[in-house]
């Protein structure tokens, strides 16, 4: 059924859920696993009284994000080829978490995406948005949605 099943992750406790999840389903089937973490870029603000970085401290941040990411993937990694998966760790720099995400799952011809939703609702959602949603809206590809 499918052959190849995408699992994005931010490193949070119900990702991490939705991870293995993924996993076991992958495991059932006999599919392959990309594991996947969007690293943003550091955000740049021009606004009255914000705080302006250095180019270098900006730089530092950005790689202890992207070490962090690595670690999670490398984690995830190991756990897929302890049960016997085929496994990938793909990490991507975009602001635009969604957009990767599909793009990801496009580049490495995944059948399915397997994610997390924290289920935000109000004010919080309005805030911090939905990538899962956003995802559900405009993939192509196939999504399972844990929470």
């Amino acid at each position: 059924m499918y052959q190849r099943i995408l699992i994005p992750t931010d490193g949070s406790k119900l990702s991490h859920k939705a991870a293995q999840a993924g996993m076991t389903l992958a495991e059932s089937l006999g599919a392959e696993v990309v594991a996947l973490s969007v690293v943003p870029r550091y955000p740049m603000s021009f606004f009255e009284g914000g705080v302006s970085l250095s180019m270098e401290e900006t730089k530092k941040i950005e790689k202890q994000w992207s070490d962090k990411a690595d670690a999670v993937l490398a984690g995830l990694k190991a756990q897929a080829q302890a049960r016997g998966l085929k496994a990938k760790a793909v990490t991507v720099r975009s602001d635009l978490v969604a957009e990767a995400i599909i793009a990801a799952a496009k580049k490495h011809k995944c059948d399915l995406i397997v994610m997390a939703s924290h289920g935000r609702k109000g004010l919080k959602r309005l805030l911090l948005g939905s990538e899962t949603t956003n995802v559900l809206t405009h993939s192509h590809t196939p999504v399972l949605v844990l929470r």
